[in-house]
């Protein structure tokens, strides 16, 4: 069994305006689950597919208090894609942030809701992902969350150092998924989180079963209605289980 990082959930105020950002950010589609959901996904999209990590953006009323723990890096193919980007990004509604990155050559980023992402300088590397290079997770250990995302999914582990981790679809495609050091820890729950799936046909509470015991813990919420299991990281980070697909 083995799970593969289907989607990306973030939370926001209005899901709707904030999924219209996205999706004009992006290139996207905008779909709608009901009140309260809106999902993004490129256009003529077969979910779930590894040449792209979609976006469900759902409502919640809490503000958004701290930097987020998890963020989107997006791509760009020159120099001067990267300054159109920026420029378009600002008319969508997106701002300059200051997290103390100091002179980079990848441009930091809120968008309209404040959560953070940056658009990346042309790096090789990202030259075959699509508009979204690296899914991004803060974190103080990155060998110890290589590992555990190395055993509960079945993407490639492509580099792991004391200060930075990545891992990508053992196909080769879409967006990378990194774990970066960070002297902060988390204080709250994430506002931004993972969405993972196991594959038709698996068991859901086998599965669940398999992630504690590759150190997966409780976050300690009210799961009674729902149908797929909110679980924990080894640094605390909360992850969706959804249920086959």
């Amino acid at each position: 069994m083995a799970t593969r990082l289907v989607q990306i959930n973030m939370k926001a105020q209005d899901d709707a305006a904030l999924g219209r950002f996205w999706a004009q950010a992006l290139g996207w589609g905008v779909d709608s689950e009901g009140p309260g959901v809106t999902n993004l996904e490129p256009v003529g999209f077969s979910y779930p597919d590894p040449v792209a990590v979609c976006i469900d953006i759902v409502a919640r009323p809490e503000p958004k208090t701290v930097k987020n723990r998890v963020h989107l890096d997006l791509a760009t193919t020159s120099r001067a894609h990267q300054a159109e980007l920026v420029a378009r990004l600002r008319d969508l509604g997106a701002t300059l942030a200051d997290i103390g990155q100091g002179d980079v050559p990848w441009t930091v980023m809120a968008d309209p809701e404040g959560n953070e992402f940056c658009v990346l300088e042309p790096r090789p590397l990202y030259q075959d992902t699509g508009p979204i290079a690296a899914v991004v997770v803060d974190c103080t250990d990155p060998r110890t969350m290589a590992r555990f995302w190395d055993q509960a999914m079945d993407w490639t582990l492509r580099e792991v150092t004391d200060d930075h981790a990545s891992m990508r679809s053992a196909l080769g495609v879409g967006p990378y998924l990194e774990f970066l050091r960070t002297p902060d820890t988390k204080s709250v729950w994430n506002r931004v989180h993972l969405d993972v799936s196991p594959y038709p046909g698996d068991d859901l509470q086998a599965e669940e079963a398999r992630l504690r015991a590759l150190g997966a813990t409780d976050p300690g919420i009210d799961q009674s209605t729902i149908a797929w299991t909110v679980l924990a990281d080894p640094e605390g980070n909360e992850f969706c289980l959804l249920t086959p697909r």
